[in-house]
């Protein structure tokens, strides 16, 4: 009898769990479109949901190509977390086949969005390399996955705050590192125009690109790359960062024309599968110590 009912309180026990974790739901509720979206939204999440990324570790969302598998993600998935501005335009066609089953989080919702040398039209979707965009993006997650499982709202709430105030001690830190270098070597040179909110909030001035625009996947003509060289001399730019997923051949022309050392192993776009950008803050920390360095 004693064994019996130790049986019956352990078959109640599972179905309490089972219960429990279909409340939460499954391991495909929430997918996000990046590896830093991932991670941002697994701080908010918790233990409470499991998310994924639709985007490997390493990808460069702007030319990424999707896979039929991709399509079949999005709808096993219940929640899509998406940047938005524009950077995800390889969305396009696999949403037309969701048939809108998706509840959508736009990250970004209430970002100040800049325009660079494309014009006006064109908006820069890299908002996430200044981390006060991402606390933005905490709180518009929080209140996604809040309507998602509102039995969860007190836990993402909670976890949003925490998460909110390391993004706010990394600011800080940030803000310290750079101010080791001297205001007259602050001046950056990228693969592609991609640290504008960084320099706006750390006092950069962003001297030019090897691409002049917001994608890897555009081409500059050889006046463009002329009037840069002219630029990297005129400003006595010290080196270029390229994101290690862009291809550094343009670059290195450049390089050789003016004598500016190359980085090469930034990650601005994808987080990695293990060190140095495992996690949104340590890519970060990475970043901004590379660029320290090179600069100093």
């Amino acid at each position: 009898m004693v064994k019996r009912l130790a049986w019956t309180w352990t078959l109640i026990a599972c179905l309490a769990v089972a219960l429990a974790s279909c409340s939460r739901g499954s391991a495909t509720d929430i997918l996000t479109t990046t590896t830093i979206l991932a991670d941002i939204a697994r701080n908010v999440a918790g233990d409470r949901l499991t998310v994924g990324s639709l985007l490997p570790a390493g990808a460069d969302p702007h030319s990424y190509q999707p896979v039929p598998q991709d399509a079949a993600r999005i709808k096993q998935s219940q929640v899509l977390i998406i940047h938005s501005g524009g950077y995800e335009e390889f969305l396009d066609g696999l949403l037309e086949n969701t048939e809108g089953q998706n509840m959508l989080i736009e990250a970004s919702t209430g970002v100040r969005f800049r325009s660079g040398t494309q014009g006006e039209d064109a908006t820069d979707p890299h908002v996430w390399l200044d981390p006060n965009n991402v606390i933005v993006y905490v709180d518009n997650i929080r209140e996604g996955l809040a309507k998602f499982d509102p039995n969860g709202a007190e836990i993402y709430e909670a976890n949003a705050s925490a998460y909110a105030h390391q993004l706010a001690e990394l600011d800080a830190w940030i803000n310290a590192q750079v101010a080791q270098i001297e205001p007259q070597r602050r001046v950056l040179v990228t693969n592609h125009e991609a640290l504008g909110y960084f320099a706006e909030r750390y006092g950069f001035t962003v001297v030019g690109a090897v691409m002049p625009g917001f994608s890897s996947a555009s081409s500059p003509s050889a006046r463009q790359m002329a009037d840069l060289i002219e630029q990297i001399q005129l400003h006595e730019v010290p080196a270029i960062f390229l994101d290690a997923s862009d291809n550094p051949e343009l670059a290195q022309q450049i390089a050789a024309e003016t004598g500016v050392k190359i980085v090469s192993d930034l990650h601005l776009e994808s987080l990695t599968e293990g060190a140095p950008a495992l996690t949104y803050i340590d890519m970060m920390r990475d970043t901004v110590t590379k660029i320290v360095q090179a600069l100093q």
